[in-house]
């Protein structure tokens, strides 16, 4: 069912001139599953002769032509949707019914920057004088480079792909080396709907060698990076010494207050759902509980028993409700993050353990009164462990919510018209959802603050990082 993974460049699918390649592993039974094609300076520097040649191309093709072109990829994704599921939860993981919704989810983010690419308006400003006009025109700021990783392997390059095509921008693509067949399937319906040749190429290697070379070149003009906050900070040091355009979505460690007016069946519900979605490796995963004293008990009993219906297993059986985790290391990583923890006077309410010795399948896991000096309290955990601790008043749940300097996401419940009105105003975070989950849809603004990075991946905003402002004045 895996087929090996090649790079894309100029159009053609093709192995690394090397002949390099790397492995693929599936993580719910640690077997090769296949390889993938390992480029090298050799290959970058054709991807880069062929986005230049593509960007000739499509940043002359009208806008309304380029969003039917990305309206069939779109319907290609859907008509796929089935085969490419399977493929990403045996490179990934995850749930076959979340590898599908992230698949079709993926369909809807293209056909929403395929609107977006005829509104990419200028305007007319009221000269001072009679006969002058002054104009203002937007272009696609060139070739962008972007990088993307393993935990959503489709939908975190399909809305830097769909943005950067619906503003008339070239792209190279550096995919996730651990989940690149599901990534190359996106990349195959935008190919098969005709998309000119060199206009989308993909690329796997080793990461820090692919974004040094590309970075500095001056073809590239645009970086759009996911990932981690330290690695992005070299990427955003990197780019700004090539005073090259960026956008950084980076890491997060999202605080979930339930005040003591909030609906607890609810709450427990919704945040158990998306604290193990995907293991817990997602960025914007609720990971910090700040619960009211007074319904402290009663919230705990709601999520663990919420907790207690996951069936965690392979991702391809059909009761599966959380995958492995997706690569080994994850396994030592959370393993220290719980003996600190519990080190530190952690309490430890379920989980805790690798479950078996094959496969990389960890227990859903939380942990209880985690002094802030733990270092999970301060580091993104990455995985299935939800950590809760107690709050007596709102000023104080405040304070924790803003204590690191991590700022993507941010979750609250509370049926208090006036306390949700202050959370809006005082929680220092991009994205903040108020008693339900309700980011990363297509056309809202995904992205966040401080050390979680700049910049957006959602919402009419997001076209703006590949598009460059051109202010024209004449006189007639």
């Amino acid at each position: 069912m895996y087929q090996d993974v090649l790079l894309h460049i100029g159009g053609a699918w093709t192995g690394a001139a090397s002949g390099k390649t790397l492995d693929v592993i599936n993580p719910a039974t640690e077997e090769v599953i296949g390889t993938l094609a390992h480029a090298g300076i050799a290959d970058l520097d054709a991807a880069i002769a062929a986005a230049e040649t593509g960007f000739a191309t499509w940043r002359a093709t009208p806008a309304h032509a380029r969003a039917a072109l990305m309206r069939k990829a779109a319907g290609l994704i859907r008509d796929r949707a089935a085969a490419i599921a399977p493929i990403m939860t045996m490179e990934q993981g995850k749930p076959l019914a979340e590898a599908k919704g992230e698949t079709m989810l993926a369909a809807d983010v293209i056909d929403w920057f395929a609107a977006e690419a005829v509104r990419t308006y200028g305007r007319v400003i009221p000269a001072r004088a009679d006969g002058i006009y002054q104009l203002v025109v937007k272009e696609p700021v060139g070739i962008a480079a972007c990088f993307t990783p393993w935990n959503f392997p489709i939908n975190q390059a399909v809305r830097k792909v769909s943005a950067a095509l619906a503003a008339g921008c070239a792209v190279i693509l550096k995919g996730p080396e651990e989940t690149p067949g599901s990534c190359a399937e996106l990349v195959r319906a935008f190919a098969d709907a005709g998309l000119p040749a060199g206009v989308l190429n993909l690329v796997y290697g080793i990461p820090a060698e692919i974004s040094e070379y590309l970075i500095p070149h001056r073809a590239i003009r645009k970086i759009s990076f996911t990932g981690s906050t330290a690695i992005g900070k070299h990427l955003a040091a990197l780019a700004g010494t090539h005073m090259k355009r960026a956008t950084m979505e980076l890491g997060g460690h999202a605080p979930a207050i339930v005040f003591e007016d909030a609906d607890l069946d609810a709450a427990a519900k919704i945040l158990a759902a998306n604290k193990f979605r995907n293991a817990g490796q997602v960025c914007v995963a609720p990971t910090r509980f700040l619960v009211q004293d007074s319904v402290y008990e009663g919230f705990m009993e709601r999520f663990l028993g919420a907790i207690a219906k996951i069936k965690v297993g392979d991702g391809l059986a059909p009761d599966t409700t959380m995958g492995p985790v997706a690569n080994e290391r994850r396994i030592p990583a959370l393993e220290a993050f719980i003996a600190d923890a519990r080190n530190h006077g952690a309490k430890l309410a379920t989980g805790g353990e690798r479950i078996g010795n094959k496969g990389y399948f960890f227990q859903p896991t939380v942990l209880t009164d985690i002094p802030t000096t733990a270092r999970v309290m301060n580091e993104e955990p990455f995985g299935p462990l939800a950590l809760v601790n107690r709050f007596a008043t709102f000023d104080d749940a405040i304070t924790e919510a803003n204590r690191l300097d991590y700022g993507l996401a941010a979750y609250a419940y509370s049926r208090s018209t006036r306390t949700v009105t202050a959370l809006g105003h005082r929680i220092e975070s991009g994205m903040i959802s108020i008693n339900h989950h309700g980011l990363a849809l297509p056309e809202t603004p995904f992205g966040g603050m401080k050390d979680s990075g700049y910049g957006w991946e959602g919402g009419a905003e997001a076209i703006d990082a590949y598009l460059a402002t051109k202010f024209v004045t004449q006189a007639s």
